[in-house]
């Protein structure tokens, strides 16, 4: 283990910050409120025997920066907002790594490049539906007109709720300039999925965050009587939703990607009747383009077929997609080295929820994330959690990393 670095301390501040910003439910750094203003002051609060300058960018991101020998930087990235009844290491677990490696590195003098700790400003987007608020606006993919009009459950607008944290939707976008000297950016997150735990692995590289494909599918048939219409009579819409949900998992599973049915309605939607017209959700995920692509054709090409049988009508329409978005091969193999000297073994696998990171990659920054192991794979949860031994490791794991990188950065310059 490097000199100076204390992964214990990392767990005793995770536990100091749940006790100051949670409940019997869980986290409740909601970001533009309170609780995470109080976090945000703890954070500094830490960070205020470090000879670091501490700046806040025109999106509410929170930026501490150790000047280097060069001006090129090493980013280490994470977010200490969490949703509403949230666990105790989802994005708070990034910073306070990030802390306890930029202490060891202080401590050893001037680093060869700069290295700045960021703390995004909503991750999560938890209060108003948009998530990646300070990291879009950093790496361009923002646009204020669209968030104009946001408000949360309390009928508060976002621009209102920002403003009172010295944000503007007209001029977050300048937070970019933050980027101009970034030369690689990390990110440790826990795996909020069950993988790691299946292979009983500690830690893993994520290779790139997933394209996503999100569509809404309406079938139309004809509503009729549950009782007078013969079987061979019916336009059941119902129908096409049900042979393609099922449809849909033969194809994700055939990709080795992810096709999720989330949400089915139907009308009339009463007991005595067939269906009219059915609507369903779907979502596919891959980090392979072509094989997204392909995903996307084979479902499409099934609705069809099955209108055709069922004699019912079908219409897409996207809702939402994201291109896969892979991170950088050099910093891929840095971490998993700096993986199997930590722990001996690694494994490469896809984020499936989107980061902080997949905005910073979409920038141009040579980007890498790290996973640490989640128990039961849940998160977004009070009982979200990692063992104790697995988050030293993946503190130490990050500081090897940061290492590795530093010096990557210098050679490029």
């Amino acid at each position: 283990m490097a000199h100076g670095l204390q992964p214990q301390r990392t767990i005793d501040e995770l536990k100091e910050l749940r006790a100051l910003t949670g409940d019997d439910n869980g986290a409740q750094r909601v970001a533009w409120t309170e609780t995470w203003a109080k976090a945000r002051a703890w954070l500094r609060q830490k960070m205020a025997d470090l000879p670091v300058e501490t700046t806040q960018d025109e999106a509410g991101n929170l930026w501490f920066t150790l000047p280097g020998a060069s001006e090129r930087a090493l980013l280490i990235g994470g977010h200490m907002d969490s949703v509403p009844n949230g666990g105790w290491l989802d994005g708070c677990l990034n910073v306070l790594a990030g802390v306890e490696v930029l202490r060891r590195i202080a401590g050893a003098g001037t680093p060869p490049v700069t290295v700045r700790l960021v703390d995004w400003a909503d991750e999560e987007g938890a209060r108003f539906g948009r998530s990646l608020f300070g990291s879009s606006a950093a790496s361009g993919y923002f646009n204020p007109e669209e968030l104009r009009a946001l408000k949360d459950k309390n009928g508060i607008g976002l621009p209102e709720a920002v403003a009172a944290f010295g944000v503007s939707l007209d001029t977050a976008k300048a937070a970019g300039a933050q980027l101009k000297n970034a030369a690689a950016y990390l990110e440790l997150h826990i795996e909020q999925g069950p993988v790691l735990e299946s292979l009983d692995l500690p830690m893993g590289v994520v290779l790139g965050t997933v394209g996503v494909e999100r569509h809404a599918i309406r079938f139309t048939g004809q509503a009729a009587h549950s009782g007078s219409t013969p079987m061979d009579k019916r336009r059941d819409a119902l129908g096409g939703v049900s042979r393609l949900h099922l449809e849909v998992r033969d194809i994700a599973r055939r990709h080795r990607g992810v096709g999720t049915v989330g949400r089915v309605s139907t009308q009339p939607g009463i007991v005595t009747a067939v269906v009219g017209e059915a609507e369903m959700t779907l979502d596919q995920r891959h980090l392979d383009a072509g094989a997204l692509a392909a995903m996307l054709a084979e479902a499409k090409t099934a609705s069809e077929v099955i209108a055709a049988e069922e004699k019912i009508a079908v219409e897409w329409s996207r809702i939402w997609q994201i291109e896969p978005i892979p991170f950088h091969p050099d910093l891929i193999a840095m971490c998993d080295e700096a993986i199997r000297e930590t722990c001996g073994t690694s494994h490469q696998l896809p984020s499936g929820p989107l980061h902080d990171a997949a905005e910073v990659c979409r920038a141009g920054v040579p980007t890498v994330m790290l996973f640490v192991q989640s128990l039961r794979g849940i998160s977004h949860n009070k009982i979200e959690d990692t063992r104790e031994e697995h988050l030293l490791l993946c503190v130490e794991a990050l500081d090897r990393l940061a290492t590795k990188t530093m010096g990557w950065i210098a050679r490029e310059t």
